[in-house]
């Protein structure tokens, strides 16, 4: 099988993997199940989904004394993980039982704090599109391919409070 039939494989693979996928994410409670058993520590810290679909996945993360810094704001690793997770979980759909399979795994992690986060966090990834050009070039040309995706966590009202560009590989498994 050449690589354009494996990347219409993959298309095809997606229809049915995508939408149990953003079932289960979308859900709280297999959400929370998610967590605990793949990211404990994003269960400990009160990450939550507000909404994810193919383009845009939005998650929250509380201000809380488990989540503080000496500070009396959110610790920079809790708002880093939440950020990290709203990037990596639109490839994550995509890749989720896909044929081929595709590995995904990220290789730099830029962050820019604008404002302290003492509330409601919400982390925004808007580049879905993007996720899946990256992933079918790597079924394409059968090499590793890098795409950084930005999060912008803001607060209840709209003020940005951090930045986070997150660069993840993929790579497809050819053989």
């Amino acid at each position: 099988m050449n690589n354009t039939e494996l990347v219409e494989q993959y298309r095809a693979n997606r229809v049915i993997t995508d939408a149990k996928m953003l079932k289960q994410l979308n859900s709280p409670w297999l959400f929370k199940l998610f967590l605990a058993g793949r990211l404990p520590m994003g269960f400990i810290a009160g990450l939550k989904v507000k909404s994810v679909s193919l383009e845009k996945c939005e998650i929250t993360v509380p201000y809380r004394w488990m989540n503080q810094n000496p500070f009396r704001s959110t610790y920079f690793a809790v708002l880093a993980m939440a950020g990290e997770m709203s990037t990596g979980m639109l490839g994550m759909i995509m890749t989720n039982g896909s044929k081929p399979s595709v590995s995904m795994l990220v290789t730099h992690l830029e962050a820019d704090f604008v404002k302290k986060a003492t509330g409601l966090t919400t982390f925004t990834c808007t580049e879905g599109k993007q996720f899946n050009e990256a992933i079918e070039r790597a079924i394409l040309t059968g090499e590793g391919q890098t795409f950084t995706s930005t999060s912008v966590g803001t607060s209840e009202t709209g003020e940005v409070e951090a930045r986070f560009k997150v660069e993840w590989s993929f790579k497809a498994r050819l053989k």
